[in-house]
């Protein structure tokens, strides 16, 4: 066993295939951002006033998951700070991932967030939802100042709780004297705005800029200049980039699975002690890669969809295909167990629809004869995966 273990550490450290393997992971902060110039250009020049500290239009961002959004948000964040050193210009851009649980989960949790952000302190839970706000309200109005709040994946935080936070923040300028607050709405959801509520569409006032995803050409380029520093040379075979960018084309353009997918390769290769990546590891590492995410979304999912999705898991181990009726059944026994709200039938028929959109079931309309309409379930989570998807919502919903 001890030989065995050598054999892989010593393949793991001999590091022939890795230069920079950071460079290719999701933290990661490249100088330059391939194909983004216009749109880059389009945030900067709605951004641009609050370098006299004026208070800019409120900004939303969208596009398809991996096309450049924060990258690009975070680039003219950078740079506007940068300009506004020694200027006498007071502005603040704090950033706050809005997918990250148990901390966008509740309006209090975001407002708690930003607090934290800005120097103060309140505690995670406790507390009326006003008397945060009112600590918000005092930490930023102390001084003349612009704060610019970027919401990333602004949609996942309405999906848990509503779209009346966005309506609540929008509001606070009027309360101000010194400050002003700007929301900056970065978004993977095209239609995000249209399913708001019409009074909170109308407060924004915002302006949208729509980022398309990239092309097998753009892609492999973005993956050429991230390769030169992240392997060491001759560490890649031929057309493994044209693989890893055609494989990302196909999956909406999206380059941070062309950079997970060519670092998984990479990993994948050095494992078997390979010199250099072939498409094979390609290969491999998509499954791998397409395995994970299932995983990290159904970990990620508020409590309302988690409990939804098991009750169709524990009715599909006992049968091949459910109906919503079934589901909903089962679902409201669940709440029991957690103590958690029961949603009407509609609303979980809507989850069960975004479940089907997302590709983890297929949920197809059939007639029941004098019973109606209903649905026909069935699961599209791998075989292979699908006790470990089990695993995950029993864990996040503490029924283990």
């Amino acid at each position: 066993m001890v030989v065995k273990l050598d054999k892989i550490f010593d393949s793991a450290t001999k590091n022939t295939i890795f230069k920079d393997k950071s460079m290719l992971q999701s933290n990661y902060t490249p100088q330059t951002i391939p194909h983004r110039d216009k749109e880059i250009e389009q945030i900067a020049a709605i951004l641009a006033p609050a370098l006299k500290g004026e208070r800019p239009s409120n900004l939303f961002v969208y596009g398809k998951t991996g096309c450049g959004k924060t990258l690009s948000v975070q680039y003219v964040r950078e740079e506007l700070l940068k300009r506004v050193q020694n200027s006498g210009v007071s502005l603040k851009i704090e950033y706050l991932n809005c997918k990250l649980r148990k901390v966008s989960d509740t309006e209090y949790r975001i407002l708690a967030e930003f607090i934290k952000k800005l120097g103060g302190k309140v505690p995670a839970t406790g507390l009326p939802t006003d008397s945060v706000y009112s600590q918000f309200l005092e930490i930023i109005d102390k001084e003349k100042q612009l704060l610019v709040l970027v919401l990333d994946e602004v949609d996942q935080a309405v999906k848990k709780i509503e779209d009346g936070f966005l309506y609540n923040l929008t509001r606070l300028n009027a309360e101000l004297k010194n400050a002003q607050i700007c929301l900056v709405g970065i978004s993977n959801d095209l239609r995000f705005l249209d399913n708001l509520d019409p009074r909170v569409r109308s407060s924004l006032s915002e302006e949208e800029i729509v980022f398309q995803s990239y092309n097998a050409l753009q892609l492999k380029d973005i993956l050429k200049e991230r390769a030169e520093g992240a392997f060491h040379t001759d560490a890649m075979g031929d057309g493994v980039i044209e693989k890893c960018a055609a494989f990302a084309a196909r999956e909406h353009g999206d380059a941070r699975r062309a950079l997970d997918l060519l670092r998984v390769a990479g990993e994948m290769a050095e494992r078997e002690g390979a010199n250099k990546i072939d498409l094979k590891h390609i290969d491999i590492a998509n499954s791998k890669i397409e395995r994970d995410k299932i995983l990290d979304v159904i970990g990620s999912e508020p409590k309302q969809f988690q409990l939804t999705l098991l009750s169709m898991l524990e009715l599909l181990e006992k049968s091949e295909k459910v109906f919503t009726g079934d589901v909903y059944r089962a679902y409201k026994e669940l709440c029991k167990k957690t103590n958690t709200e029961i949603l009407t039938q509609r609303r979980v028929s809507s989850i069960i629809s975004e479940y089907d959109m997302q590709g983890l079931i297929n949920a197809k309309d059939v007639s029941r004869g004098k019973y109606g309409k209903t649905r026909e379930i069935r699961s599209e989570i791998p075989k292979d995966i699908e006790q470990q998807a089990k695993s995950v919502l029993v864990e996040a919903l503490s029924l283990g």
